[in-house]
């Protein structure tokens, strides 16, 4: 029972969480109150889209807005319907009706509550740095292009892909040009971004969407609004599938899971680096996102997600804890019950400035710089990540962005794996100063080393790995000595390629009649070693030492019993 509670209070808000809700609320509301009037459209329209209608959006903003502001991990989160969703529930709504969609938010709650206590939130700490900052730029430009048609006074039909709406609005506006509204949405921008620059503590865009409201009715200006929606709250709704008709939506509903979870990490993480003092609980993230989308089926909400855009508006107006996204709730509620005439009145265009202005505050040119600096891989996988953001989905954006980061830390641990050759007569000794004779094997033959009457001694550093084996272990092949060291003392990691490839070597030495020796053997890579029979193929009695100077002794007296000057001075490179 203790235990139980324990997991439950681990999902609940805390002190700290308490402590910051009066930290700065003057921030907060004005935060939360800017956020709304733009969440406003954006909910209406992805209601539409998802075939439930304007009400269910707006229910989503009010209802998961909250709920995932209290349980959420992610202070300045802001969660709503999106386009992500719509593409997954409008084909939904098509075949199985308002019921089909319901239900499959509800088993995507089920899905999201599963991911949470399993906690898989610690996989998206794998991301790398430069594929969340490639999402923040793509989605920086995918809000641009959402809202080039309404800034030129277009209108685009729902679900045509956002690079083909924007390129179509600007077709249109060059043959039939509606300057009002582009007029509009520029000045509503400039104001945004030269206002928060100045003065940040001022709620620059909803001063400038009230402003342009205001000036299209007295003018009276010729632009969209938003329009008419219903008002009131809804009924509970208890319409849901057939058990036996359920099972046909799992695959969806896994799909849809899969795509919330990772939209909501994804944002929280940005909303940390656009914050740069903010750290998201990423295990509480998908409970607040779980209980969301488990409550919504009941009053009549399509399923939501942590939204970038509107979290980034949270973030760049201000806001320093859950009370500007309660704020949002709280506003958008607020309207739907009483004040949707005003609301009605607001110019798309003048929404669209504030967007577009929010995502050029959320380009860090600083931090894309500073990757380019690092190294041209980093940056190329910023911008991979971001293209397909904008041009595909957030999936194949960050699973691609993650792949050629895998690639490239690939890359640079196979430069970091290398082999030094050095060689010690078999009998004698060396004085200190002197020179030893010249290899008798060509130098272009890396690795074939000192004549046959030596011993061979390879250190290897850095990883063996399936990337590097070859390269580092194949050509002490060439080696022609009476015994040969390999030295593993320096070794970072080694995987089962590259002690498969070793075995290869040793059964190649140990078939010309030389003698083997390995040293310098972790206890963890022996265990590995050892199941794989490598250290089996060793010839008895014993191959392994715990440094390569004992190795070199064992075969030098195996060599010549009778030799009396152990090789106590340096090992020469030739």
């Amino acid at each position: 029972m203790r235990v139980g509670s324990g997991r439950l209070t681990r999902f609940l808000p805390g002190r700290a969480d308490l402590a910051a809700l009066g930290r700065a609320p003057r921030k907060d509301v004005f935060a939360g109150l800017t956020v709304a009037v733009a969440a406003l459209p954006l909910s209406i329209g992805f209601g539409v889209a998802t075939g439930l209608g304007a009400r269910a959006g707006l229910v989503t903003a009010v209802l998961a807005g909250a709920l995932a502001a209290v349980l959420g991990g992610a202070r300045l989160q802001i969660t709503g319907p999106s386009g992500v969703v719509a593409v997954v529930l409008a084909p939904i709504a098509e075949e199985h009706g308002t019921t089909g969609v319901l239900t499959t938010g509800l088993l995507a709650g089920l899905a999201l509550l599963a991911l949470a206590l399993a906690r898989a939130s610690r996989y998206a700490r794998w991301v790398p740095a430069p594929v969340v900052k490639g999402f923040v730029l793509g989605a920086a430009v995918v809000i641009v292009a959402q809202q080039v048609p309404s800034a030129l006074g277009r209108t685009v039909p729902h679900g045509e892909p956002v690079a083909a709406a924007a390129a179509r609005a600007v077709a249109g506006f060059v043959t039939e040009p509606h300057w009002p509204a582009l007029l509009t949405a520029v000045a509503t921008a400039v104001v945004s971004l030269v206002g928060a620059r100045l003065r940040p503590a001022v709620p620059f865009p909803l001063l400038a969407v009230a402003a342009a409201t205001v000036v299209a009715e007295v003018a009276p200006l010729p632009l969209a609004r938003i329009g008419h929606f219903p008002t009131g709250l809804p009924a509970v709704s208890s319409g849901f599938l057939e058990p036996a008709e359920v099972f046909a939506l799992v695959p969806a509903a896994t799909t849809l899971a899969a795509l919330i979870a990772l939209e909501s990490l994804m944002t929280a993480a940005a909303a940390d680096t656009l914050s740069g003092t903010e750290h998201h609980d990423g295990q509480r993230v998908l409970f607040g996102q779980a209980v969301a989308n488990l409550a919504l089926p009941f009053f009549g909400g399509v399923a939501a997600t942590g939204t970038m855009c509107r979290t980034a508006i949270n973030v760049r107006s201000g806001a320093v804890s859950q009370l500007a996204a309660l704020t949002n709730a709280a506003a958008i509620a607020l309207v739907v019950w009483i004040a949707a005439p005003l609301v009605s009145a607001v110019p798309l265009a003048a929404l669209a400035g504030v967007l577009i202005a929010t995502a050029v505050r959320m380009i860090d040119l600083a931090a894309l710089r500073a990757l380019g600096r690092v190294g041209r891989g980093q940056a190329v996988i910023a911008a991979v990540t971001g293209t397909l953001t904008l041009a595909v989905n957030l999936v194949t954006a960050v699973v691609t962005g993650v792949v050629l980061a895998m690639v490239l830390a690939l890359r640079t641990l196979a430069a970091a794996a290398r082999v030094e050759h050095q060689w010690v007569p078999a009998q004698g000794a060396l004085d200190a100063g002197a020179r030893p004779p010249a290899p008798e094997v060509p130098d272009a033959a890396e690795g074939a080393g000192p004549p046959a009457a030596q011993i061979s001694v390879h250190r290897f550093a850095g990883p063996l790995l399936f990337t590097t084996a070859d390269r580092v272990l194949r050509p002490v092949i060439l080696s022609q000595a009476r015994a040969v060291v390999l030295d593993l003392g320096r070794i970072t990691g080694l995987d089962t390629t590259a002690m498969l490839t070793l075995a290869d070597v040793i059964d190649h030495h140990v078939r010309r009649g030389a003698l083997v020796h390995l040293s310098g053997v972790c206890d963890a890579h022996r265990v590995h070693l050892d199941a794989l029979g490598v250290l089996a193929r060793l010839p008895a009695p014993g191959g392994l030492f715990a440094t390569a100077a004992e190795a070199v002794t064992q075969a030098r007296q195996r060599l010549h019993p009778l030799a009396s000057a152990p090789p106590d001075g340096p090992l020469y490179r030739y």
